[in-house]
């Protein structure tokens, strides 16, 4: 009898610039692909931060292209939004996109990319690798440490007919180029990074537990946690400290190479639905739930819950402890943290309500996020985890 055959794809940028001063490459890479009118992608924080006119001059200056900017994102974009750069990009005639910011802008821009050589509208590109053409030539310049968006084929656009967010994965949005420089992060402010940070290990620990993890994300999703657990305090706490917000760069991008390629589970199909519904924070949403549907994971994965536990900075061998115990010290060290940096302690701080709670799980059991989950929740275990995050 043959043996089954499973093959895995690892998906990553075509060019990846980390370190300080990183950005200082983006003409180079802008002329490389043969831009000549980018149409840059970003928000009004961004704008208002000062970010968007230096990459601009960026741009003008030593590119020698003519940029247009869409500063117009939402903190959770919609298919509106998508569609309102899409009108810019086409009536202006650019040529190729760059994002500038976290996850929105990232987000957004592989919405209006893959529309805009596809056709269509982007909710007909919800799920996996449902379009057929390439994306323009796409540069992501990241500023915060979290999402990763600027280098996974995951894109999160809301359906404003729904109040759903829409899971696009497709390895045509993987931008071409991905720059992450601390230099751009240290004005992120400490609510921002905490729940960006805290984003990045819900991506490490929910990648590490995935029924497609594999040898390759288990080494980028344990790496990331040991870097989160040492960096994150010292980044929320000093934010100008350049070697945590490096670290911190370093880990959210080790974090979405693991995702990226092991994919997630239902900490995020959960958090989607509370970001669609209630237009709320994705990052502060994960944190909140992460030990909440982690409890409910534990049993499944025993062994890996105590390497997660060990990569957070806790003594779990040769103690004499039981793996059950071990393993609960993993959940533990994820609370600490959470309170350490800030996040809130429940669902209900957010103005979540009980009588919403059986539609977001129906909705959550439909999340493509889910499918890889190491326990498959039924709608009454969904509802449950709500419940106990509240």
């Amino acid at each position: 009898m043959a043996e089954s055959k499973e093959v895995f794809g690892f998906y990553i940028p075509t060019v990846t610039l980390m370190g300080i001063g990183a950005h200082e490459e983006l003409a180079s890479r802008i002329r490389i692909l043969g831009g000549k009118r980018p149409l840059i992608v970003t928000d009004k924080g961004i704008t208002d931060a000062g970010l968007t006119g230096k990459i601009v001059e960026i741009v003008e200056r030593d590119a020698g292209a003519s940029p247009v900017v869409f500063d117009e994102t939402v903190p959770n974009p919609t298919d509106k939004n998508v569609h309102d750069g899409l009108d810019l990009y086409k009536n202006s005639n650019c040529d190729m996109i760059l994002s500038l910011g976290g996850g929105s802008p990232h987000d957004c821009a592989k919405g209006i990319g893959i529309v805009a050589t596809n056709g269509g509208n982007i909710r007909d590109y919800e799920g996996v690798d449902q379009s057929g053409k390439a994306m323009p030539p796409f540069i992501a310049v990241n500023t915060t440490a979290g999402t990763a968006s600027e280098m996974t084929r995951f894109c999160i656009i809301t359906d404003t007919n729904r109040k759903v967010k829409m899971a696009i994965v497709d390895w045509r949005v993987t931008p071409d180029v991905a720059i992450n420089d601390p230099l751009l992060m240290v004005g992120m402010p400490p609510s921002l990074t905490a729940a960006t940070g805290m984003d990045a290990l819900t991506h490490a620990v929910e990648a590490y537990v995935s029924t497609s993890a594999t040898p390759v994300t288990d080494a980028c999703a344990l790496q990331a946690m040991r870097l989160i657990a040492t960096n994150l305090r010292t980044a929320v706490a000093y934010g100008e400290d350049l070697k945590a917000r490096d670290n911190m760069a370093y880990a959210e991008y080790l974090a979405g190479m693991a995702f990226n390629n092991a994919s997630l589970g239902h900490v995020h199909a959960m958090a989607h639905q509370l970001g669609g519904f209630y237009d709320l924070p994705h990052g502060v949403c994960n944190a909140i739930l992460l030990p909440h549907v982690q409890r409910f994971n534990m049993i499944a994965r025993l062994d890996r819950f105590v390497d997660i536990a060990e990569a957070m900075g806790e003594k779990v061998r040769g103690n004499d402890l039981s793996t059950r115990a071990a393993a609960e010290r993993a959940l533990e060290a994820i609370k600490v943290l959470s309170s350490d940096v800030g996040i809130p302690s429940g669902l209900t701080e957010l103005g979540v309500k009980e009588e919403d709670l059986e539609v977001m799980a129906d909705n959550a059991q439909k999340d493509a996020c889910g499918f890889t989950n190491p326990r498959t929740p039924s709608l009454q275990d969904v509802v449950e985890i709500y419940r106990q995050a509240l």
